[in-house]
């Protein structure tokens, strides 16, 4: 089976005044070409950090991680060009407006004339409304829209989610998962990070468990959706192995 991503023997240490945090120690595993995968994990367990990896936007201390064969480390722009990722702080530049603020995203890849992939976003995630809307004036749940609208302008093959509906109602929650199951449907690769353990039981196919920077377990969700408890119970049981 094709891989999309690659995790290659992890390893981050960060230096404090007592002692060194290992955040991901010796993480490795692989997510599938079209799947859609879960990390679960408390807070702390190195979920971030590893996306930060992913992203360029934190270097390991030892191995690295792929997209499509590409090293995050060796091709940092080609894989940027792969990967949308929405990450859980909610930062913009509170000048523009939302149609504008996608428009400089676009431009960020070196696509002209995309309005109609970023109407159809605003349209998808319910921003059709907030097109000429300044940064400023929209509530944290409408910012967050417009994190993963940013994530997906230049259509990447993977798309990674960072805690996307943490502090957002029902509702949107509903809409952004019908949106993104329809690009997973597409063909996109999804990975997941969340609190919510019902939502990665619904939607992913594999999901990772992971505490204290180590990866405790990966299983396929057919597996243990029928059984007593459901995720809550495994989830339970493989933190409790390390």
């Amino acid at each position: 089976m094709n891989e999309a991503v690659v995790f290659s023997n992890l390893e981050k240490k960060f230096d404090s005044v007592k002692t060194p945090i290992m955040a991901l120690d010796e993480v490795s595993f692989k997510v599938h070409m079209g799947e859609f995968f879960g990390l679960l994990g408390p807070n702390g367990a190195g979920k971030t950090t590893l996306i930060n990896v992913l992203g360029g936007l934190t270097r390991p201390t030892k191995g690295t991680a792929f997209v499509f064969g590409m090293d995050v480390l060796k091709e940092p722009q080609r894989v940027r060009r792969a990967i949308g990722i929405v990450p859980q702080e909610l930062v913009f530049d509170p000048f523009f407006t939302v149609k504008e603020l996608l428009r400089i995203q676009s431009g960020f890849f070196g696509i002209k004339d995309n309005d109609l992939w970023i109407e159809e976003c605003l349209f998808e995630l319910g921003l059709e409304q907030k097109t000429n809307a300044n940064m400023r004036s929209l509530s944290g749940g409408m910012k967050r829209r417009v994190l993963i609208a940013q994530a997906l302008i230049h259509k990447p093959p993977v798309i990674v989610l960072d805690e996307p509906t943490a502090g957002v109602d029902v509702e949107l929650r509903e809409n952004l998962w019908k949106f993104i199951k329809k690009l997973n449907n597409l063909g996109h690769t999804i990975i997941l990070t969340t609190h919510y353990l019902e939502e990665a039981e619904e939607l992913c196919n594999r999901v990772a468990f992971m505490n204290q920077g180590k990866l405790s377990s990966i299983q396929n969700v057919a597996d243990f959706v029928n059984q007593p408890g459901g995720i809550r119970t495994v989830f339970k049981q493989t933190l409790e192995t390390i």
